[in-house]
């Protein structure tokens, strides 16, 4: 329901920010090449200085692969707000970004050099366990956002919203990040709660 003041706001001719963040828990001994993807993609965004285009085809990859991977998603959490001035609505996605680099071994871009890897054992753990965190920023509303994403419909949909944000050109300001961050990372089932106590099983 449109609230009183968005209506007035909306009459007023106030363009309408929406920043939101989603959590996606994945899991299974089938997730480890999601990594792979995830840091790709991050190593892209460095290459392209920020470049919103060029983010916006990486993060088309991840959610087309996170799509793929359904079977493997384990729970979610999604949260947002509005805002009707651009500079509440920044600082605001930068405090998610802050907080979402803040998490268990939480990255957006690969830290293994060559050296570090030729300093690994020759097997390495592999993670029976990622979360990714996806921020974005918009101007209008988007209802398949701006909704509980805790359920497997829902949650497929907004991915696919996201998608096409993108190649609408409509989103604003885009960051994503994970954990682990790296391959040879290690992210267990006794530490998903209490470093992401928002999630929700689907």
């Amino acid at each position: 329901m449109t609230s009183w003041r968005d209506r007035l706001n909306k009459f007023t001719g106030k363009n309408r920010y929406v920043v939101c963040r989603i959590f996606l828990h994945l899991t299974g001994k089938e997730i480890a090449p999601l990594l792979g993807i995830l840091n790709q993609a991050g190593r892209s965004a460095i290459e392209s200085q920020g470049d919103l285009e060029s983010v916006g085809e990486s993060l088309v990859t991840i959610c087309e692969n996170l799509l793929q991977m359904d079977a493997f998603w384990q729970s979610a959490h999604n949260e947002g707000d509005v805002f009707w001035d651009e500079g509440e609505a920044g600082d605001y996605f930068n405090s998610l970004s802050t907080d979402s680099i803040s998490r268990f071994k939480s990255g957006s871009e690969l830290e293994s050099t060559v050296e570090d890897l030729q300093e690994s054992p020759l097997t390495i753990p592999v993670t029976g366990n990622i979360v990714v965190m996806i921020s974005v920023a918009y101007i209008g509303e988007v209802p398949e956002l701006e909704t509980n994403l805790a359920a497997r419909d829902a949650l497929t949909t907004a991915l696919k919203v996201l998608i096409n944000l993108h190649y609408q050109g409509k989103l604003e300001a885009i960051g994503v990040y994970f954990s682990p961050s790296k391959l040879g990372d290690e992210l267990t089932n006794d530490q998903i709660l209490p470093n992401f106590p928002e999630l929700i099983p689907l």
